[in-house]
């Protein structure tokens, strides 16, 4: 007959299936976390390539504005030139 200590109490395996959902949780956590890294330096890249982007137009937006609205120094001087 085994002694007393060496069988597996209701505790005791209460404790084990705990300790093994932890152990769970705590892959699936990891796995989050690695997901959310990555996603984050997706982000990241994307947040680059908007700034990018938004210089670009702005620097269209501001060629055509100059383009299709003369300066107004540029108007007096065209007028006042004799023809």
């Amino acid at each position: 007959m085994l002694p007393h200590s060496s069988l597996p109490t209701s505790a005791t395996q209460a404790k084990d299936k705990n300790y093994m959902l932890l152990g769970h949780s705590l892959a699936r956590l990891s796995r989050a976390v690695g997901q959310t890294a990555d996603l984050s330096e997706l982000l990241k890249v994307n947040l680059d390539a908007m700034k990018v982007l938004a210089a670009t137009h702005a620097a269209q937006f501001m060629t055509a504005a100059a383009e299709l609205v003369p300066e107004p120094e540029a108007e007096e001087e065209s007028e006042s030139s004799p023809q």
